[in-house]
C-alpha cells in the first residue's frame, strides 16, 4: 500500500513539475473557455498557478473565463511549436487590491510587450481589465507519451473574407516578363 501512495505521489510531482517547465520556457500557451474555440495568450507562470491579463481595451481576450470555471489548458513547446501538456485548471479572478494581484502585476507588467502606456499601464489593467490565475486542478489531459492520435486543428472561424481566387490571367506576364524573340 505505501508503496503505491509513494508511486502516486511521485507521479503526481513529476506532472507538476512537467506542467511548471512548460509554462515558465512558452510565452503562448491556449485555453479553452466556456465558448467558442481555445485562444492563444500570453502569461507568466507565478506561484503554481499561469497568470493572464486582459478583457480590456487593446489587451488580450479572455472570453469564457469567469471566476470558479474549470478550463482546459494547452502549453506548446518553446523550440517546436507544438503541444507539450494539457491539463485541466480552475480560474481565478484577483482583485486590484489584494497582495496576489500585485504580485501577478508586477511580473505581467515586465513581459507585456509594446505596451502604449507603459508608466500607467497597472493602473489601467486596475480600471478596465482582469488580472486571472489559471491553477492546476488534475492530471495532465496529455502530455509526452499519452498524446492523441489526430492533429488537434480547429476548423477556421467562418468568415466573409476569403484569400483564394483564381490567378488573374496577366499576372504571370508581370511577374514574369515577356519571353524575348530569339531565345
Amino acid at each position: 500500500m505505501a508503496e503505491a501512495e509513494t508511486e502516486s505521489t511521485r507521479r503526481e510531482l513529476l506532472e507538476r513539475a512537467l506542467i511548471e517547465e512548460a509554462a515558465k520556457k512558452s510565452g503562448l500557451l491556449w485555453v479553452r473557455g466556456t465558448e467558442g474555440p481555445a485562444v492563444g495568450l500570453w502569461h507568466v507562470w507565478l506561484d503554481g498557478a499561469v497568470c493572464l491579463v486582459g478583457g480590456g481595451p487593446g489587451e488580450q481576450p479572455l472570453r469564457g473565463l469567469a471566476d470558479g470555471a474549470e478550463t482546459m489548458v494547452t502549453v506548446r513547446s518553446k523550440d517546436k511549436g507544438g503541444r507539450l501538456v494539457a491539463f485541466p485548471a480552475v480560474v481565478r479572478e484577483l482583485t486590484p487590491d489584494g497582495e496576489a494581484w500585485r504580485a501577478a502585476v508586477e511580473e505581467l507588467k515586465g513581459k507585456r510587450l509594446n505596451a502604449p502606456d507603459a508608466e500607467t499601464m497597472t493602473e489601467r489593467w486596475a480600471r478596465e481589465c482582469r488580472v486571472l490565475r489559471l491553477e492546476p486542478s488534475g492530471p495532465p489531459a496529455e502530455q509526452p507519451g499519452a498524446m492523441p492520435d489526430g492533429s488537434g486543428a480547429a476548423a477556421p472561424v467562418p468568415t466573409a473574407a476569403i484569400t483564394r481566387r483564381p490567378v488573374p490571367a496577366g499576372l504571370p506576364r508581370l511577374l514574369f516578363g515577356r519571353r524575348r524573340a530569339g531565345r
